[in-house]
């Protein structure tokens, strides 16, 4: 078992009797509208207004740094996986400080696994078990996620066989975070989905992806984080052309979702006190047409 925790993970909830901290730590990573070839971090105190750490922080070996998602460790050291737009593979780095980062790795993701027939509603975008036809080798990895449960440390990456992008969990098996188990598919979002970022709220696990077919941000839930996901009908996905979808929970238990309104280059924030309903969005002020694909995470300042 990985003995990792993430950071911003590990403020106490109510009722814990643990005392919480008197303050917060934002951290947002992104690429630019200007350059996907660096990493710029940004911080926050309240996860509304950010301001820079370091420009261009971090730029791979080669390739890209698209869609960086970022958590930290037990060690202390802060984490990202990104795009790098060499086809089946992700990166990966690490920093001690968020302002240096170290290139770890580029993980070939060379085979994906046959998705299984699913039974019953939600096994597909609009409720069908039929599957799309897949080869078994990955052709694209992208837009990698975080997911960290307890001591384990997951990730989700959308994978694409040549046809559209299906989201796969992929599991660390080693404490440094470069040896993962195969890609297993969540069960249900199938048929063109990208950009899946899992939170877990209760027993539930909440999915927000965005449907490919009709270009907007779409809530998916399941009982488990591999699924099976079910499509939440009721949810308020912001209107067409709206991608990367980010999710962090501010201290006082409310959901907050980014996303880029990529065709206007600019950038969103929507808060919910359950995950299903959510507030009218606003415009993220200051980096709103500079930042691409964020991800974010909290910690104690």
């Amino acid at each position: 078992m990985v003995i990792v925790a993430v950071a911003g993970l590990l403020f106490s909830a109510a009722g814990t009797g643990a005392a919480a901290p008197s303050a917060w730590q934002y951290t947002m990573v992104a690429f630019s509208n200007d350059s996907d070839r660096d990493m710029d971090v940004y911080e926050s105190t309240d996860g509304t207004d950010f301001t820079a750490v370091q420009s261009g922080a971090y730029r791979p070996p080669s390739g890209v740094v698209r869609d960086a998602s970022i958590f930290r460790a037990a060690d202390g050291m802060y984490y990202v996986t990104y795009t790098n737009g060499g086809g089946a593979e992700i990166g990966f780095a690490r920093s001690a400080d968020r302002v240096n980062w170290t290139f770890v790795q580029n993980l070939p993701i060379p085979y994906c696994c046959l998705l299984l027939p699913g039974t019953g509603p939600g096994t597909g975008s609009a409720g069908s078990s039929e599957l799309p036809s897949l080869s078994p080798f990955t052709t694209k990895a992208w837009a990698p996620e975080w997911f960290i449960e307890g001591d384990r440390v997951s990730i989700i990456v959308s994978l694409s066989t040549g046809g559209g992008f299906v989201p796969y969990l992929m599991t660390a098996t080693d404490p440094g975070l470069t040896q993962w188990s195969p890609p297993v598919p969540l069960t249900g979002i199938i048929n063109d989905h990208i950009d899946t970022t899992v939170v877990k709220a209760g027993a539930l696990y909440h999915a927000f992806t965005k449907g490919e077919s009709e270009k907007v941000i779409e809530h998916w839930i399941a009982p488990s984080l591999g699924g099976p996901y079910v499509l939440d009908p009721t949810f308020r996905d912001f209107g067409p052309l709206k991608e990367g979808p980010a999710v962090v929970q501010l201290p006082d238990g409310t959901w907050r979702l980014y996303y880029d309104d990529y065709t206007n280059q600019k950038y969103f924030y929507s808060d919910s006190t359950d995950l299903l309903g959510w507030s009218e969005p606003k415009e993220l002020s200051g980096l709103s047409g500079t930042v691409r694909h964020i991800g974010v995470m909290r910690e104690p300042a």
